[in-house]
C-alpha cells in the first residue's frame, strides 16, 4: 500500500516513517507540513492509506478528511488530541492513534487498513468484466480490458492507448485509477497507468510496453517492483 504522511511537526513525520518501516508491504510515497500540500499529493500520486494528524496549521486534519470523505484514501489519525476521537470515527476512518504511537498499535492499525483495502480491490476488481465502456465524442464503444496498454494523462483528458489505436476521454488518471481493477493495472507515473501483462521490458527508468516508452517515477517505482514477478 501507498502510504502519506501529513503532520506539521517534522519529529512526528520522522516517527511515523521509521514506523512504516517496520512493514515491507506499506511504501512511503510523501509526506507534508499542511493538509493543502497533502491534498494536491493525493490527486498527483497513487496514495492508498494517510497517516495524518489533526492539529495542523490552516485546514485541519478532520477538515481534510471531510473532503476526502467516501473516496480514497483510507485515513488512519495520528494525534495527540484525544477529544477528537468520536468525531474521526463518525468520518469511517480506519483507526485513531494517540501520539506517542507504539510500534505494536500502530502494526495493528496497519492490519485494519490492509484488510479494508484488499476488500476494496476485489469489490473494485468485482465491477469490471472483459469488457469496458468509454464514451468517444458521442459514441460509447465497447474496449476489451486486455487491449489497453496504457492509460496516459494529457491536461483534463486521459489518452487509452490500444495496440493499433487510441482514445480520449474527459476524465482525471485519478478518476480512471480508482475505477480499474488494481491487479491488472498499475500507475508508474503523475501522467501513466500501465497494463502489467504489457509490460516487456524495464530499464532504468523506462518501461517498454509494446514498443512505447513509458517513463517510471521515483514515487512509483518501489511498489512496482513489488508487482512484477521475478523468477
Amino acid at each position: 500500500m501507498n502510504c502519506l504522511i501529513v503532520d506539521d511537526q517534522k519529529i512526528f513525520r520522522t516517527v511515523i516513517k521509521r514506523l512504516i518501516g517496520l512493514d515491507n508491504t506499506l511504501t512511503l510515497v510523501g509526506e507534508c507540513e499542511d493538509a493543502i500540500d497533502a491534498h494536491q499529493k493525493i490527486k498527483d500520486l497513487n496514495v492508498d492509506l494517510i497517516f495524518l494528524d489533526i492539529r495542523m496549521p490552516g485546514v485541519n486534519g478532520i477538515e481534510l478528511a471531510k473532503i476526502l470523505e467516501g473516496k480514497q484514501p483510507l485515513i488512519i489519525f495520528t494525534t495527540s488530541l484525544a477529544e477528537h476521537a468520536l468525531e474521526a470515527f463518525e468520518l469511517n476512518v480506519v483507526d485513531f492513534l494517540l501520539k506517542p504511537v507504539s510500534p505494536a498499535r500502530f502494526l495493528k492499525a496497519v492490519d485494519k487498513a490492509k484488510e479494508i483495502f484488499k476488500k476494496n480491490q476485489i469489490t473494485m476488481g468485482g465491477q469490471f468484466s472483459e469488457f469496458t465502456f468509454i464514451r468517444d465524442s458521442n459514441i460509447v464503444r465497447r474496449l476489451k480490458i486486455n487491449d489497453i496498454l496504457y492509460f496516459e494523462a494529457t491536461g483534463d483528458y486521459v489518452k487509452i492507448r490500444l495496440l493499433n489505436e487510441d482514445y480520449c476521454i474527459h476524465s482525471s488518471l485519478k478518476i480512471i485509477e480508482q475505477k480499474l481493477p488494481g491487479h491488472l493495472f498499475l500507475r508508474v507515473h503523475r501522467s501513466f497507468i500501465v497494463n502489467l501483462a504489457k509490460i516487456d521490458s524495464a530499464e532504468g527508468k523506462t518501461l517498454v510496453v509494446s514498443r512505447h516508452l513509458i517513463p517510471v517515477s521515483d514515487a512509483y517505482r518501489a511498489n512496482l517492483n513489488k508487482y512484477m514477478q521475478f523468477l
